[in-house]
Formats: C-alpha cells, sequence, structure tokens
C-alpha cells in the first residue's frame, strides 16, 4: 500500500448522514473477483441522479470526501472502501464513522478522520459554495486546514494506525518486516513439530 503523505486538493461535500456501506458499494458488483475496478460503480444508485454531487464536474478527481454522522455504517463489505479508494479519494472527513469499515479503509491506506459537527458543518458549506476551494490535510501534523485562511483543525488517530500509513504498511507489510525470523522458524519447523507419513518417506 502507497504511503499516505500529505492530501491537498478539492472536497466532495456528500451531505448525507448514515451513508451505509450498501449505498456507497451496491450488492449487485459484489460478485467481481477482482479487487480493483470498483470506482465507476461507487454510489452506483445515486449517480443516476442528474444533481448528485459526484455528477458534478467542479468535483471532478477531488482527493477528500466530506460526509456527515455515521458514514459508512451497516455491512462490513470491504468493497466500499474499495470503490472509494478506486474512484480517487485518499481521506474521507465526518463527524463519525462505522467502525468497521474505518478500520477497512485504515488496512488500505484510506486515512477517515472526526472531526465535531460543527465544522464538518462549515468545510461543507464552503465546499457547496467554492468547489474549487482546497483542503489541506496533514497525518504527519494530525491538522485540517483550508488553503488561503488560518482555519485549523486538529484531529486524533490511533498512533499503530498513523504508523502504518505514514509507513504504507498493510498487514501483509507488517509481516514482512519479520522475514528473517519466519524463515529462521521455516528453516527449523521441520525438526521441531511432527511431519506427516509421506514427508518421512521423502
Amino acid at each position: 500500500m502507497e504511503k499516505v503523505q500529505d492530501i491537498i486538493g478539492n472536497a466532495i461535500p456528500l451531505n448525507r448522514a448514515d451513508v451505509d456501506t450498501d449505498q456507497i458499494m451496491p450488492k449487485q458488483f459484489l460478485k467481481r473477483i477482482e479487487r480493483s475496478g470498483f470506482g465507476p460503480f461507487t454510489f452506483f444508485d445515486w449517480r443516476k441522479d442528474p444533481d448528485f454531487v459526484l455528477n458534478n464536474p467542479s468535483y471532478a478527481n477531488a482527493p477528500i470526501l466530506l460526509a456527515q454522522q455515521n458514514f459508512g455504517c451497516g455491512s462490513s463489505r470491504e468493497h466500499a472502501p474499495w470503490g472509494l479508494e478506486d474512484m480517487g479519494i485518499k481521506a474521507i472527513i465526518a463527524p463519525s464513522f462505522g467502525d468497521i469499515f474505518r478500520t477497512n479503509c485504515s488496512k488500505l491506506g484510506l486515512l477517515t478522520i472526526a472531526l465535531a459537527q460543527e465544522d464538518i458543518d462549515f468545510m461543507m458549506a464552503r465546499a457547496e459554495e467554492l468547489p474549487g476551494g482546497q483542503i489541506i490535510v496533514s497525518l504527519q501534523n494530525q491538522t485540517v486546514g483550508i488553503a488561503g485562511s488560518d482555519w485549523t483543525r486538529k484531529f486524533d488517530i490511533d498512533p499503530f494506525i498513523k504508523h502504518n500509513l505514514l509507513n504504507g504498511l498493510d498487514d501483509i507489510g507488517l509481516t514482512m518486516q519479520h522475514g528473517d525470523d519466519i524463515a529462521a522458524f521455516e528453516a527449523t519447523r521441520s525438526t521441531r513439530l511432527p511431519v506427516t507419513v509421506e514427508a518421512a518417506k521423502g
């Protein structure tokens, strides 16, 4: 997974609460066997509305998604964060998140940031009025700011998740940090554990 650097760019104001993973990634796309290519199916049903925010070209390629309370609630489908990542989202900012969704995001390098409701409302209104206004997210400093202003807010993040995101470490990456220990274990494993009959014959 890629390291999370400073994220600077436009923000999509998805001004809806309790957006569940079924709405983010509808069920008919879950039978795909690939992990990539889910971006075009994200919010598939809502995109049928011409006025839906993602159909506004002003927010094309925006790396930040603004949302309301309890974003990513519902079922634990991993396809939801896969789709958001595939459409170019690097950070999601909301007052609160579904716990499983937030964990799934952290495992693929998608930063989730919880801010106070009044801060979300302020940023949401600004993004709707000024579609080209840029948000500045610093994971290292744990801050969210607005370009061209002195408005800045701090956010909390689990230190372990922060470390993994900054260093681009998913579960496999964390495991491979112990590659030498794993290799040493594998080299001696057959002498310390029972073996099968076929292995003994060999």
